[in-house]
């Protein structure tokens, strides 16, 4: 008979007993048992060594555990998690591979299951997606885009408005600005640009929304500040109306800035602003990014190339174009009459070029103004997509 799954250890006691009065030999007695010779000398030593006790299943467990985390891995991931709260397995393990610890790096896993047995996992937050697209295709390197934006505004503690203007480097991810402004003015806006351009150079392109001051519902969409970029030697690009993903990397840090920063806001305006210096240097050296293969911005970031003297100067056009100057009523002198173009680029030169068609192509510096058709009126571009 062979072991049943009820009662087994009174069987093998049983097969120990008839073994011990010898009525049958070894190999006879295995037989009647249905088990092996091995199986029945494996039991028998078991017994002689201890006793009924050894006749027992003993524990499948592993008696040790070779990839278990030592005393001082755990209490060095329980350390970056009491410093940097905020943060999950991955981050968390990124900074483990920084370190350079003693011992093998734990899995991201591993620091998951770490977190878990000491309750530290924060609960999943599923937030709407803001997801990338073409657009940002042509941002391969540090400095070709930059986005700015502001944030939308909160209250400190003491009641005041709080909306601050963000820049960021859009393939790096580097912070280069964060801060509070009291107003939203271009005059404002501009300065801090200004300060950005004399200390990282000059970026190919910035990017923003459609709302003031980044932007008008007139010819090219240019405002004040977008005609000094130009004038400083950058381009400025705007996302489409009611497409907030085109500039969905900007839009993303902003839930990390809330999140960092605004969850609860600072006391008074003056503490926030110091708030915001702590997290742009928190933000760029020491919090690892997704995106970036658990790099931080600081790492990858440098300067531009393109270094700016400080002075703005007004577009180039080249030979076959007719160049005009816009007067304070926004027009300019086409064909014996005024022609109204845009009031913003009062004192600005544009310059047409002649299509095929034999309608004219209106620019000011690389951005696209709109046409002038044969009936010598002027279509903004807009209104000639539409």
């Amino acid at each position: 008979m062979s072991w049943k799954e009820v009662k087994v250890e009174e069987q093998r006691l049983d097969f120990i007993k008839e073994h011990i009065e010898a009525k049958l030999s070894f190999t006879e007695l295995c037989e009647s048992y249905d088990i092996s010779r091995k199986t029945g000398y494996k039991w028998l030593e078991r017994f002689l060594e201890k006793g009924e006790k050894g006749l027992k299943d003993l524990s499948k467990a592993p008696r040790s555990h070779p990839h278990e985390l030592s005393k001082e891995m755990v209490q060095a991931i329980l350390e970056i998690k009491e410093t940097y709260s905020k943060w999950g397995a991955k981050k968390i393990h990124a900074k483990l591979q920084e370190a350079q610890l003693n011992g093998r790096t734990p899995s991201v896993n591993s620091v998951s299951n770490v977190l878990s047995r000491h309750n530290l996992v924060l609960p999943r937050r599923y937030r709407r997606r803001v997801p990338e697209t073409a657009p940002l295709s042509h941002c391969t390197g540090a400095n070709n885009v930059w986005a700015y934006d502001f944030k939308g505004w909160f209250l400190t503690g003491d009641g005041s408005k709080c909306e601050p203007l963000t820049i960021t480097d859009c393939h790096t991810r580097y912070l280069l600005k964060c801060t509070s402004l009291r107003k939203k003015r271009a005059v404002d806006v501009w300065t801090v640009f200004e300060s950005l351009f004399r200390e990282y150079g000059l970026p190919l392109k910035v990017r923003s929304d459609n709302g003031p001051p980044f932007a008008t519902a007139g010819a090219g969409r240019l405002s004040t500040l977008s005609i000094r970029l130009i004038k400083a030697g950058v381009i400025p690009e705007w996302i489409a109306t009611g497409k907030p993903q085109e500039n969905g990397r900007h839009e993303r840090f902003h839930l990390t800035l809330k999140n960092e920063t605004a969850s609860p806001p600072a006391v008074t305006l003056k503490r926030q602003e110091g708030v915001f210096q702590k997290f742009q240097n928190y933000y760029n050296r020491e919090r690892p990014h997704e995106a970036l293969g658990q790099k931080t911005p600081a790492s990858i970031y440098r300067p531009s190339e393109r270094m700016w003297d400080g002075k703005l100067r007004s577009p180039e056009y080249s030979a076959n174009q007719i160049v005009r100057k816009v007067m304070k009523c926004g027009c300019i002198g086409w064909h014996g009459k005024n022609l109204f173009i845009s009031e913003t680029l009062y004192g600005e030169y544009i310059g047409i070029v002649e299509e095929e068609d034999r309608s004219y192509q209106v620019s000011y510096g690389p951005i696209l103004l709109g046409w002038i058709d044969l009936n010598n009126k002027f279509i903004k571009e807009k209104e000639k997509i539409e």
